[in-house]
């Protein structure tokens, strides 16, 4: 049985370091406060026109996460609810990652990549949310060398995450009754 790092072998050593000092650069602590403010989005965006949804849409949500993800109305109310029982770290993860991949500047990217890592994937993280060893080993990996598909497998494990939990919950609150009547 190996006994520390000493005992592998060289190249896995050298590459347990290279990764240790690129997690390290994406991880520093900001030099300054100017780069403690890294806002989500981008450029601010147009909303999407919206119209109080129809009972006849409002009960598709039951059955379809993202037909409630893609409607303004079903988005607030949902994030109203896990508000109200004090579980919006998920949600505001999956809009997070939402918002990283329309990221075009490579520097925005690693700056993004940085906040959501600190925000909901790090141990003990403000938001840190519900993810495997897996899922997080895998997406720390990714963030060596940010890409807009980096936070995918976490962002669909969360996604399913609410569909199989949130949803349902969601869907017997008042938050949600109110759309259908």
């Amino acid at each position: 049985m190996c006994k520390g790092l000493a005992a592998l072998p060289h190249s896995c050593l050298e590459r347990a370091k290279e990764i240790k000092i690129k997690l390290g650069i994406l991880l520093q602590k900001p030099d300054s406060a100017v780069d403690l403010v890294i806002p989500y989005n981008e450029k601010s965006e147009k909303p999407a026109k919206t119209h109080k949804p129809s009972p006849d849409e409002a009960l598709q949500w039951r059955d379809s996460l993202d037909k409630l993800l893609q409607n303004n109305y079903g988005l607030a109310s949902f994030k109203n609810f896990l508000k109200s029982e004090f579980s919006e770290e998920n949600l505001e993860f999956w809009i997070a990652c939402e918002d990283y991949k329309k990221t075009k500047s490579p520097v925005k990217m690693a700056e993004k990549a940085k906040k959501i890592y600190e925000d909901f994937i790090q141990t003990d993280a403000p938001k840190e949310v519900n993810i495997d060893h897996f899922t997080k080993d895998i997406t720390m990996k990714n963030l060596i060398q940010p890409s807009l598909s980096s936070f995918d497998v976490a962002q669909k494990r969360i996604h399913a995450l609410m569909e199989k939990d949130s949803l349902p919950r969601f869907v017997r609150s008042e938050f949600y009754q109110e759309f259908i009547k």
